[in-house]
């Protein structure tokens, strides 16, 4: 990566460290995909219960990969033949992986749903929450990232998912009611009760989307 991008991405995330610490949350920059898969490795013991929602940034880091065949008790919803199943056990996991949407200078985060298996599991279930976020989805505040989420990231999974939506057809959010839809649940994560509970590696990379 470019050493000037590099840099800048240094010092923001020096500021969104702060602002998640602030939040009662624990945070973490690595400087490219290897060291933040060592991190997360050191994190979550092994062991332990993991599963996760859709998260690209985890799959994009080697994180997926290491949990599935490393000394771990993964809960692979995606392969399970009682997905219902899969996804209560995953609200009794150790750790849930998860990205985010999009996420503000100050550390609040944004994640929009469409099954909500994935926000019902950070707000509640899971012991621990580890979020894999590149720096491409750092924004100004909660309206930048609000906007990012439905924009940015609403779209292209949409449109990953072949659904049917103004959004996959456009780009861009039409805050439509299609049957489709993917943003039905919106979560705003700005505090945790629960010191440790969430923590978070941001990544010196563009992750996800």
């Amino acid at each position: 990566m470019n050493k000037n991008i590099t840099k800048r991405n240094e010092l923001l995330a020096q500021k969104v460290i702060k602002g998640l610490e602030s939040r009662n949350m624990e945070a973490f920059y690595a400087a490219d995909r290897e060291e933040a898969l060592k991190k997360a490795l050191e994190i979550i013991p092994q062991g332990s219960t993991v599963t996760m929602g859709g998260c690209m940034s985890a799959v994009e880091i080697g994180l997926v990969d290491a949990v599935k065949t490393g000394p771990y008790d993964y809960i692979d919803r995606g392969a399970a033949e009682d997905k219902r199943a899969a996804e209560l056990k995953a609200y009794d996991a150790d750790w849930f992986i998860a990205s985010a949407n999009a996420m503000t200078e100050d550390g609040v985060i944004i994640n929009i749903d469409g099954n909500s298996n994935r926000v019902s599991a950070i707000a509640q279930g899971p012991r621990h929450v580890l979020f894999i976020v590149g720096m491409n989805k750092i924004c100004k505040d909660v309206d930048h990232a609000m906007k990012r989420a439905r924009n940015v990231a609403a779209p292209i999974n949409a449109q990953r998912f072949g659904l049917d939506t103004p959004c996959a057809k456009t780009g861009s959010c039409f805050n439509c009611k299609s049957p489709d839809t993917i943003c039905c649940q919106f979560l705003i994560t700005r505090f945790s009760r629960h010191p440790g509970r969430i923590k978070v590696i941001l990544v010196n990379d563009s992750l996800g989307f």
